[in-house]
């Protein structure tokens, strides 16, 4: 018995190397448009710019995150990719008439921009921001979330934010928009719910992504942090995840309009891309689409900034 279970040992951890390995490359989802349905069928393959490129192929290449539960994650128990942000993308490409192929991409790199046809798009949260602005276009937002902070379990010294977390270790993902609002250098794109920056001089410590923050929050109270910051739905899932380790406090922050993004630097024109991927959310928006996936995801409908009150 003994031999048994370690073959047994092996065999599960030989598949989920194999999971992993497949996450960080482009692994197709589970969406089953073909090329010539959708927008597709009134596209002319034989041009040469980036939608005419995506309809010939018959696929959509979308980096996400692996690691940002509940808007997106790779599930190495069923090999498969769940989550908002994974549904929103299935979504877009079955009305373009394609599907699509996901890949982890980190999120420092999505954010850097010149993806050098690596990928055609990101469907990953990603906030418009001034300064983004100049890297991507940007559909219409498809959904608005909270920035919220998180602590341990156990703490008890972090109540009001406004004057709590002064010089406090606030653990965040690196290159976000939570690592900006840390630095007072956020600046939303028009029309975003307004917001103050009421946090001074914090030491910020940044991870990969997110829910590595979560993750040394999680360690204990103030071992390598003494908050982490992030979205409040993120907070929410990792407080299940974890067995209740953190807690959310406080009121949101700010709320952030989340967009579909495109490389300005493409080598190919995406213009006819952007425009018919921002008629879909549009689209998704009017037929109750984006309200559905967020209550699936999130319990509540977070698609319109009324949602920020």
């Amino acid at each position: 018995m003994r031999k048994f279970r370690f073959h047994l040992a092996a065999l599960v951890a030989i598949l989920a190397l194999v999971g992993a390995a497949c996450a960080n490359g482009t692994t197709t989802s589970a969406a089953t448009g073909s090329a010539g349905n959708g927008v597709c069928a009134s596209v002319d393959t034989t041009g040469t710019d980036a939608l005419a490129a995506i309809c010939k192929a018959g696929a959509i290449r979308v980096a996400t995150d692996q690691k940002y539960k509940p808007q997106s994650w790779y599930d190495v128990k069923d090999n498969q990719w769940k989550g908002f942000d994974v549904d929103v993308a299935n979504e877009i490409a079955t009305r373009l008439g394609v599907r699509a192929q996901l890949q982890n991409q980190d999120w420092e790199v999505i954010t850097a921009g010149s993806w050098n046809n690596r990928w055609d798009v990101s469907v990953g949260s990603m906030t418009d921001t001034v300064p983004r602005e100049k890297l991507f276009e940007f559909t219409p937002a498809y959904y608005y979330t909270p920035a919220g902070i998180a602590v341990y379990s156990t703490n008890t010294s972090i109540q009001d934010l406004s004057t709590d977390l002064d010089g406090k270790k606030i653990c965040v993902g690196a290159s976000t928009t939570y690592e900006d609002y840390l630095k007072k250098t956020l600046v939303l794109g028009a029309g975003a719910p307004k917001f103050d920056f009421v946090i001074d001089n914090p030491q910020i410590i940044t991870f990969t992504t997110d829910t590595d923050a979560l993750d040394n929050l999680a360690l204990g109270d103030g071992v390598r942090c003494d908050a982490a910051m992030t979205a409040t739905p993120t907070i929410a899932q990792y407080v299940t995840d974890s067995g209740g380790k953190v807690k959310q406090v406080g009121d949101p922050l700010y709320f952030e309009p989340l967009c579909i993004a495109f490389d300005k630097k493409d080598p190919v024109s995406n213009t006819s891309l952007v425009t018919a991927v921002s008629k879909i959310v549009q689209d998704m928006h009017a037929d109750g689409t984006l309200s559905s996936l967020s209550e699936k995801w999130y319990k509540t409908d977070l698609t319109t900034s009324s949602a920020s009150g």
